[in-house]
């Protein structure tokens, strides 16, 4: 009799592996989302920061600028220019101030002229003396606290609101007649952006 041989026992089961790619494929899919997301949401919270800033930029722009007040001397001619206000000559206690928003611009002149002077601006502005009315303070009190102006003193007060459609600037015009030979002119012109 033949002697048998011991009976091999089968190899041990081999752990399943997961059919091939499913874990490269969740890692892969992970991978892609979690860079969609930082494309997206990168440049979002950039736009969020950045839009805060910028609003918060303004105001601070806004407040700083009106603590100082006005300053004394020509306006630049691309304000003069953009806010359609030219300053006639002769004039002398001229001065202005500017402010922006994300509302509005504003820009804010004074200046004394002659007769001349006074009917030059006006024509510049697209209107006349007759368009003036007595004790007419166009300019608001807003307006009049950011520039400092009082319109308290001896007169009299001309007034008028040279209003245009935008993008063209409106303005508000004051004149102290006290010494007709000398008049002293106050102009807020606005835009809205």
């Amino acid at each position: 009799m033949i002697a048998s041989l011991p009976r091999q026992a089968a190899p041990p089961d081999e752990p399943r592996r997961p059919a091939e790619g499913t874990g490269h494929k969740a890692r892969r899919r992970a991978l892609t989302l979690l860079i969609i997301g930082l494309l997206i949401g990168v440049p979002a919270g950039y736009l969020v920061i950045s839009a805060n800033q910028s609003r918060n930029s303004g105001k601070d722009k806004e407040a700083k600028y009106s603590a100082t007040g006005l300053v004394a001397g020509y306006p630049s001619k691309v304000q003069r220019r953009l806010y359609q206000v030219s300053v006639p000559h002769p004039a002398d206690y001229v001065a202005f101030y500017e402010t922006n928003n994300w509302k509005t611009s504003r820009l804010y002149v004074q200046f004394r002229t002659n007769a001349a002077g006074l009917d030059s601006f006006l024509q510049t502005i697209r209107t006349g003396r007759d368009k003036l009315k007595k004790d007419d303070i166009s300019i608001g009190a807003r307006d009049q606290k950011v520039s400092g102006w009082h319109f308290t003193g001896p007169g009299p007060w001309w007034g008028l609101t040279h209003a245009q459609k935008n993008p063209a600037p409106t303005q508000d015009v004051v004149v102290n007649m006290s010494d007709p030979s000398n008049p002293m002119v106050y102009v807020v012109s606005r835009t809205v952006p």
